[in-house]
């Protein structure tokens, strides 16, 4: 069945041919058979019309990095920051990324999948199409493997399209506080090859951090993923330069993130490799901290860059991508249309899709968003109002009304 919008008042896109964010007025966009098929002037009849009443289009939001598999809230971590301690210290007394592996070990498997499913709608009702979607708060090869078939069974059950990520390595678990290397040994001699047979994740994360995973051990890690046939992506300098914005480069990842405190050295080097910077401002706003992700340096380097939620229970809780807009242009520097295509063409190279997410032209998979606003500039600056009235998820109306 086809799929007309017409009385389209402004129609936003970013164009890749041309390396910029075009707008169109009064134009129509049709969609057959879940593509985009036109984009014009008095295109040919459809089955169905959606009238968006002169208002604002745009493609669907790409949210590249988020972690939406948990089981409980950590907000009693956000009430011991408000009163002055660190990530960092919450996570020396038991919390952390440990406090949400101990809740989701205790989680029914479908109990945590109806968790999951019920954050996806969420994430649709925001605007968002499609989800990067990392594990990591399972630690051993059982919950992770858990996790990643949640993951898979929440895909065929919601609207959004889910890729998900295998991140075994986002902590040490705490049998393993005295023997790290013994850890590494089961990421990459028994989780990866299980995940890899079991064909749940499209990439391999590793959380490159002192105190967590240094250079050297994820190296190793995301090598043995590769040989399994994963592509890579990086959690790299969030906390302080540790080399491994490098270590991304190096690898070639699709994907570097975080890197509030990446090198010059670091930023060249990503630049020369074709390495996406996934700027997360999001996670520096909700921890209270001022370091946000140079965006005018990766941009000024020739860095694509790409911006995302962080969605997770300890460092973000925060689905909307129009928010990570926001503050990607009030704190990082961003303009509006920089921050608008990082959100979807951008989000949509770090994860190999560009060919066919994060714009609006002729054979692209029709995911469009119609708003309740009338321009780009306004899906910023109504921070935290979400202003999107419907979304068309593979030319099929998913969310809203006629």
């Amino acid at each position: 069945m086809s799929l007309k919008i017409i009385n389209i008042g402004q129609l936003a896109t970013f164009n890749p041919e041309k390396g910029k964010v075009e707008r169109s007025a009064g134009v129509e966009v049709e969609c057959e058979n879940g593509l985009i098929t036109s984009v014009g002037l008095d295109l040919t009849p459809a089955d169905k019309e959606l009238d968006a009443e002169g208002a604002l289009v745009t493609p669907g939001f790409v949210d590249c990095h988020t972690h939406p598999i948990f089981a409980a809230s950590r907000a009693d971590e956000f009430s011991q920051r408000a009163a002055g301690k660190t990530y960092q210290e919450i996570a020396a007394t038991g919390g952390g990324i440990m406090s949400s592996v101990r809740s989701l070990m205790e989680m029914d498997e479908a109990e945590l999948l109806e968790a999951v499913k019920r954050r996806m709608e969420k994430f649709l009702f925001l605007g968002t199409t499609t989800v990067e979607a990392k594990s990591g708060y399972g630690l051993s090869t059982e919950s992770e493997l858990k996790s990643l078939s949640v993951l898979s069974s929440v895909a065929e059950e919601v609207e959004v399209d889910i890729i998900p990520t295998f991140l075994g390595a986002h902590d040490f678990p705490e049998e393993f506080s005295d023997n790290k290397e013994a850890y590494i040994d089961l990421i990459c001699q028994e989780m990866i090859p299980a995940v890899a047979e079991q064909a749940v994740a499209e990439f391999c994360d590793v959380f490159c951090e002192d105190g967590w995973f240094d250079v050297s051990s994820s190296r190793r890690i995301l090598t043995a993923a590769r040989e399994y046939g994963m592509k890579l992506r990086l959690h790299a300098d969030e906390f302080k330069d540790s080399g491994a914005a490098s270590l991304a480069a190096e690898l070639k990842v699709s994907s570097a993130d975080h890197l509030m405190h990446v090198s010059e050295e670091a930023i060249s080097d990503m630049a020369q490799a074709g390495v996406v910077a996934t700027l997360l401002p999001g996670t520096t706003f909700f921890l209270g901290k001022s370091a946000y992700a140079p965006a005018r340096r990766f941009i000024k380097a020739g860095v694509e860059v790409a911006v995302a939620t962080d969605y997770n229970p300890g460092s973000s809780m925060i689905q909307s991508m129009p928010f990570v807009m926001s503050l990607a242009c009030l704190y990082m520097g961003m303009t509006v249309t920089e921050a608008f295509s990082s959100a979807t063409y951008g989000a949509a190279k770090s994860l190999g899709r560009e060919d066919v997410l994060g714009s609006i032209l002729p054979g692209k998979q029709a995911d469009i968003i119609l708003w309740n606003i009338n321009s780009l500039e306004e899906i910023p600056y109504y921070i935290a109002d979400n202003r999107v009235r419907s979304v068309i998820k593979k030319g099929k109306l998913v969310h809203g009304s006629q």
